[in-house]
Order: C-alpha cells, then structure tokens, then sequence
C-alpha cells in the first residue's frame, strides 16, 4: 500500500468539505483531517472493508470542526458540534436525509471507543484513523513506507501540543464530556508519546 493507492473521491461535496476544512481549521488541523481520512481508507482497502469513500472523506473533514471557535459549542460535546455541521454541509450538498445523518452519526462516533465495522464501517475507520494520528494507537499495522509518504505529504505540524490544548480546554468546559474522558484517563500523555512524532 502507497499514498498513490488510496482513492481520493473527487466529487462536489468532497472538494466542498475540503475547502470548509481548508477556511476554518488551523494548518496543523487541517493535515490532521487529511491524514485521518488517508489512514482510514488506507486501513480499509488493506483490510478489505468496504466503505462509501465520499461519506468517509467528507467526515474526515469535518470531524474536528467543533473545535473551532467558528463552531464551538458551550453546550455539546465539539464531535456533536461537528456532526451538526456535517450534517448542514450535506443538506447544502444535496444529500438525503438519511446521508446527512451518516454523516454525523460518523463524526460522532470517532470519539467512541470502538465503533463495530458490521454496523458502520466509516465510523470504524475514522475512529481507528484518528486515534492512529493523534496518539499513535495502532501505527504498526501501517506499512512504514506508507506512514511515511503520508507524513512527508502531511506533516504534523505540532498538532500534537495544539489537539492536547484543545482537548485540556474542552475537558475544563464540558468535563462530562468525551474530551473530559479523554483527558483524565492521559490523553496528554499519549500524544506526547506519539510514535508519528519520532
């Protein structure tokens, strides 16, 4: 598997979520929703899941968008924010109903802990790919090659500091939330031990 491998949907919606991802999200995040989505579809390719790659990417994009400040929310968790987002970029998009509410359900759901692949397999890849780009969980079942390519690509660009000061700020206001979880079970910690930072 290389970056030339994985197939990047060239439709509207994808170029739309790109160019939302693009005008709101820091640089660093920005990359960090590009390689969530390249690890997730390099993911299922090798591991023969099958999955809608628009819905997947357009997730992809806007998966963190509740952590800018365009979009944050005092009231809901930031992956909720994110998912109404997702789910009114859709509507403008020409989704269905149903389509918009994949959407969110896969935003929502990266935060989860597991997500089954039976039930919905891009919620299953972009909770596996996120948590592979921030804290380095699972990176070996990427070929080093590929890890590579993608991060010369993609660099980093310090998201680790900058995604543990939006998670430490998330955790302060909305400690029930996912973020809070996050945060008191070393989240910090983990990112810090990033093997996708050595």
């Amino acid at each position: 598997m290389r970056l030339a491998d994985i197939v990047i949907p060239d439709t509207p919606a994808a170029r739309g979520s790109l160019e939302v991802a693009t005008a709101y999200c820091s640089p660093a995040l920005l990359n960090h929703s590009v390689r969530a989505y390249l690890w997730a579809a390099a993911y299922g390719a090798m591991n023969d899941i099958a999955f809608d790659a628009e819905l997947l990417y357009v997730a992809s994009m806007m998966h963190d968008i509740g952590l800018v400040k365009e979009f944050d929310s005092h009231t809901v968790p930031f992956e909720e924010a994110g998912g109404h987002v997702a789910w009114v970029f859709a509507a403008g998009a020409g989704w269905p109903v149903e389509r918009r509410v994949r959407a969110l359900e896969i935003v929502v759901r990266h935060m989860w802990d597991s997500v089954d692949p039976g039930a919905d397999p891009e919620g299953h890849l972009l909770e596996l790919s996120t948590g592979l780009d921030i804290s380095g969980r699972r990176s070996e079942d990427f070929p080093a090659g590929l890890r590579a390519e993608v991060l010369e690509r993609y660099p980093r660009l310090g998201i680790g500091p900058e995604f543990a000061g939006c998670f430490a700020d998330q955790a302060a206001r909305k400690p029930d939330s996912p973020a809070g979880r996050f945060v008191r079970s070393g989240i910090a910690e983990r990112i810090a031990a990033n093997p996708l930072d050595r």
